[in-house]
């Protein structure tokens, strides 16, 4: 081919293959069911394009399970946008608020191994946590009825001075403790639901009281490797973390697609500092549906709401919310994040996940990932 033919083409080889790349791609995983439904498959397709598309989003990875095996494992778009590189069964994403379900996992293993006692007061485990005007426990921390309050905007000045000392930012669980520690409690605990990520930063330290190790090895040794959750891992900011994506946001006057400010979320691994893929998180969120991982007993323990744990609509047991859908038992968590959205859905009855990741914030949810659950139910394996 002539050299001049060669350059006037070759725009347009590069810009066919970067539209083949941003097309949904249905992908088996090496355990899925040779009979898995193409009808279903076909139809989480479109509504993940549908989704990816109407959210305008820079990436997004959907995965199915079924019966603790994958089912469907679908990516569109990229995972850099400025390299080309896309979204894959390996990318990780920033999961947010869906850490608190990681972290469940390890409480639910302490609790089962008698390790945890779910109901003693929890300085028990973290004797430097200062006492307060009441007694709460491990449990309410996990429901949230404990009364450790939320976010608020004086946390930023704090963050942001710690940003600006040399790195790591925040270097163990009791420091990141600091930053609420000494507040006094919001309500009663047991009296009221308000939701709390920095409770999940005290239930990491009983994770570590409770287990004499820190929270992090704890998480790989007992959650990470039984599990099989090989892309799952902290958004350390200076390591060097093969397969993370990049954070995107889109900008609210002109909708350009734009790179998420640097964030440092090393002051909660508990309750929103993990990455994960998509097919990670379906065998997370499995491994609550039957008995294997956890025991029937301990799984009863993780589903039983507390009844002063209800927020719109739903009620809370550990971590996972409880709701009614469609007629149908559902459990679901999702996470928001500064260049991520996340969400799970498990539907206990007929064993089936739905995850969504995507790494620009986006307001899909429940809605979006029962569509795509409903696909899939009554659909059969033809």
């Amino acid at each position: 081919m002539p050299r001049r033919h060669l350059l006037t083409v070759l725009p347009r080889i590069i810009a066919a293959l970067a539209l083949t790349l941003s097309m949904p791609a249905l992908v088996c995983a090496r355990d899925a069911p040779a009979t898995t439904s193409t009808t279903a498959s076909a139809a989480t397709d479109t509504k993940a394009r549908a989704l990816f598309e109407g959210f305008k989003l820079p990436g997004l990875a959907v995965a199915v399970s079924h019966r603790g095996q994958i089912a469907y494992s679908g990516y569109l778009g990229h995972a850099d946008l400025e390299h080309g590189t896309p979204v894959t069964a390996k990318t990780r994403f920033r999961i947010g608020s869906v850490s608190k379900l990681l972290t469940i996992a390890a409480v639910a293993r302490l609790h089962q191994t008698g390790q945890l006692d779910l109901d003693a007061p929890i300085q028990r485990y973290v004797p430097y946590f200062p006492t307060k005007e009441h007694e709460f426990t491990t449990r309410q921390l996990a429901n949230h009825t404990a009364g450790i309050r939320h976010y608020a905007a004086k946390d930023t000045q704090i963050i942001l001075a710690r940003w600006l000392e040399n790195p790591p930012t925040w270097t163990s669980v009791q420091d990141s403790l600091s930053i609420f520690m000494d507040d006094p409690l919001v309500f009663e605990p047991g009296t009221a639901y308000s939701y709390s990520s920095y409770g999940y930063n005290l239930i990491s330290a009983v994770v570590e009281g409770a287990a004499g190790k820190p929270f992090l090895e704890f998480m790989q040794e007992e959650v990470s490797r039984p599990l099989g959750l090989a892309s799952t891992a902290t958004d350390d900011r200076q390591a060097i973390v093969p397969h993370r994506t990049r954070f995107y946001y889109a900008d609210p006057k002109t909708g350009e697609v734009r790179h998420e400010i640097p964030a440092d979320n090393s002051y909660k691994w508990a309750g929103g500092g993990f990455l994960s893929s998509a097919e990670d998180l379906t065998r997370l969120a499995s491994a609550f549906l039957t008995p294997g991982f956890l025991d029937a007993e301990t799984l009863k323990e993780v589903f039983t709401p507390h009844p002063k744990a209800q927020d719109q609509g739903f009620e809370v047991g550990l971590g996972w919310r409880i709701e009614q859908v469609s007629g149908r038992t559902v459990y679901h968590h999702g996470g928001s994040i500064n260049g991520g959205r996340a969400f799970v859905l498990a539907v206990p009855d007929d064993h089936l996940v739905v995850v969504l990741l995507a790494n620009s914030y986006a307001r899909f949810g429940k809605d979006e990932a029962m569509s795509i659950a409903e696909s899939w139910l009554g659909a059969g394996q033809s």
